[in-house]
């Protein structure tokens, strides 16, 4: 993007090719906070930090060694998640059902890039985030830290595979899967979910023995150990495999919020089983109940008083308890018939619990599978959407029950659910069917590398999946096709359609940061600083990173339309405007400014102008037409 002059179009607003500056936001803050921190050049200071968050009590003796997870490279880990990209996300149509009306998001790419594209647009936006990330035990530890390198290049890098592209042996600890490696993976992805949850938020991790420790040592560092929710097990398994001699039957499921003040979790709908539970032998006007013990453990002076019931019988509360309320609360649930004394009115008394007014259940950490479903049900669902052999590389999906489970109890019916590992696809298939049950509008947004599979899959259409993402997309299209089909009164308004985009280079050649080492392609990099924008890539290209960068989400709805010769796109009732044009009339630019309701922010190219003396009038007009209040009408920015 080549330089403007300096005149007055020099004080039109740039919008910045780089995703959220984490790390520049955090100084921010701090600064705010402990300006004693920072030398006279505004560099944070560690000594004179830790100087003034030394508490009053502080003593030279306290100086001990802190408890914590260490490995190497774990500082450059965390580093990672505060280097800002400027990669985009391409909107693939072609790849996408209903592309334009959708909510649903797939993205193709590093999770890594992708959840920093997404930082700008959804920082404390998500109310839930799903994970089932590579378990560390063979080849699924896959992802590599830079975008623009290879897929095979990495996995030599790492040791995973040898020269000639052949998988090492999975038993072998080379690098590629140590502990250290894994970590340093998962640390930089985890911080930056982290910003992307609502205070209220809460983060689901899926993993096994075999990192499960170190896993909830980092959550503790990332989330902060007063965030942590619980460490659920899940029974993955129908039978012990016989083939070991002290099988897995279980994985586990880390729960941390954002901030466990502001969260609270639901209770689970009540199954037919339990609701059978419920009964009324006394036929209470009420309904079906069941009944609770109405003792409490302890002793109190105002809970221990004698209870005669209506058959004449009398009841201390037993040995080290006391009764569960005070004797006028007693008396209330008693001649409300909120009590039960037995079918002869002479046994010890219960409360009653109805149906009509219970709105749910309490989950707790076990979750066995016939409640939560298990890793043979889940290949069946894939199977029976996509081939057989379409299933091989998801050697242990999750079933679509585990997630509606994790749905039910943490999220809402308009609340927005991420999955950066999305493997075979279950989040985004659970959020659909969960949509079709309660009626709910969930969105959900599933990132998954195109790790290629060893073998290409034909399916049944006709349509060739090299990679799984490709298999991922393919399910969520078909899945979300027969949970249409079978939706029944929900079906109108059921949103079971997806839109693709997929990780790549910045369209505009400013911000093209895509390694290369080839000089021709340097020379053309070269040529095209003259033009704003890469070769070959389209207006929808350029118009989904405009909105990207202006940190807007992407399940928009669009509109476009015509003012004085020039085309715009407008958002949210076109309360903000977005054009990308190479050239737009100088009589357009005026015309927004007369509209009945101009917008609040107009983005256009740098390009857009005709010249650098209709770039500083515009400039000028932009900024003099002001409200009521002072304020500019219309900010407009530039690309």
């Amino acid at each position: 993007m080549p330089d403007t002059p300096n005149t007055e179009s020099n004080n039109l607003d740039k919008l910045d090719g780089q995703s959220m500056d984490i790390t520049a936001q955090r100084l921010a803050a701090i600064k705010a906070m402990l300006p004693e921190a920072f030398d006279l050049d505004g560099n944070l200071v560690r000594d004179k930090l830790l100087e003034a968050l030394k508490p009053a009590s502080y003593k030279a003796s306290d100086d001990i060694p802190s408890f914590g997870l260490a490995w190497p490279g774990k500082q450059s880990a965390f580093a990672a998640a505060g280097v800002p990209t400027t990669a985009t996300l391409r909107p693939c149509p072609e790849e996408s059902v209903d592309f334009d009306t959708t909510q649903n998001l797939l993205i193709e790419g590093d999770n890594l890039e992708v959840l920093k594209t997404l930082q700008r647009s959804y920082h404390g936006k998500v109310k839930m985030i799903y994970i089932d990330p590579p378990y560390n035990t063979g080849k699924d530890f896959v992802y590599p830290d830079n975008y623009g390198e290879g897929l095979d290049t990495y996995l030599q890098r790492t040791e995973q595979k040898d020269d000639d592209g052949f998988w090492k042996s999975t038993n072998s600890e080379t690098s590629g899967r140590k502990h250290a490696n894994w970590l340093s993976m998962m640390t930089p992805r985890l911080t930056l979910a982290r910003n992307l949850l609502r205070d209220d938020g809460v983060i689901f991790i899926s993993i096994d023995d075999n990192e499960s420790v170190h896993l909830q040592m980092l959550c503790d560092e990332i989330f902060g150990a007063e965030n942590f929710l619980a460490n659920i097990v899940w029974q993955k398994r129908t039978s012990p495999d016989s083939r070991i001699d002290l099988g897995p039957a279980h994985d586990y499921i880390l729960c941390y919020a954002s901030n466990k003040q502001s969260s609270s979790l639901n209770k689970l709908p009540l199954t037919d089983k339990q609701k059978d539970s419920y009964k009324n032998p006394d036929e209470d006007p009420r309904g079906p109940w069941t009944s609770t013990d109405f003792t409490a453990q302890g002793w109190r002076p105002n809970q221990m008083y004698k209870i005669a019931t209506p058959g004449g019988t009398e009841y201390n509360p037993p040995p080290g308890r006391c009764w569960g309320n005070v004797e006028e609360n007693y008396n209330k649930l008693k001649a409300e018939n909120r009590l039960w004394f037995g079918a002869d009115g002479n046994a010890r008394p219960r409360v009653k619990n109805y149906l009509s007014e219970t709105d749910g259940t309490r989950t707790w950490t076990w979750w066995p599978n016939r409640e939560a479903g298990h890793n043979q049900e889940a290949k069946k669902e894939v199977i029976e959407i996509l081939p057989e052999s379409a299933s091989d590389p998801f050697s242990t999906p999750k079933p679509v029950r585990l997630l509606a489970r994790i749905l039910q109890v943490a999220t809402s019916k308009d609340d927005i659910v991420i999955d950066f590992f999305a493997g075979s696809g279950t989040t985004g298939h659970a959020v659909m069917a969960q949509n079709a049950e309660d009626g709910g509008n969930r969105r959900y947004i599933c990132v998954q590398l195109p790790e290629p599979l060893d073998e290409p899959v034909t399916l049944d259409d006709g349509v060739v999946c090299e990679t799984i993402f490709d298999l991922t997309r393919e399910r969520l299209k078909r899945a979300g096709k027969k949970i249409k089909e079978e939706a029944g009164l929900n079906a109108e308004k059921l949103d079971t359609r997806v839109r693709v985009f997929k990780l790549d280079s910045s369209n505009f050649t400013a911000w093209n940061g895509d390694p290369t080492t080839s000089e021709a392609d340097l020379l053309e990099r070269l040529e095209q600083l003259n033009d704003q924008t890469v070769a070959g890539r389209s207006e929808t290209d350029i118009l989904w990173e405009m909105l990207l960068k202006m940190g807007l989400p992407l399940d928009l709805q669009l509109e476009h339309f015509e003012l004085a010769g020039a085309s715009f796109i407008g958002i949210a009732d076109r309360t903000k405007v977005i054009s990308t044009q190479k050239s737009i009339p100088t009589t357009a630019l005026e015309a927004i400014l007369d509209l009945d309701i101009p917008p609040s922010e107009l983005v256009v190219l740098d390009s857009a102008f005709a010249d650098d003396s209709a770039r500083a009038n515009i400039a000028t007009l932009y900024k003099e037409r002001k409200d009521e209040d002072g304020q500019p009408v219309c900010k407009l920015k530039v690309v």
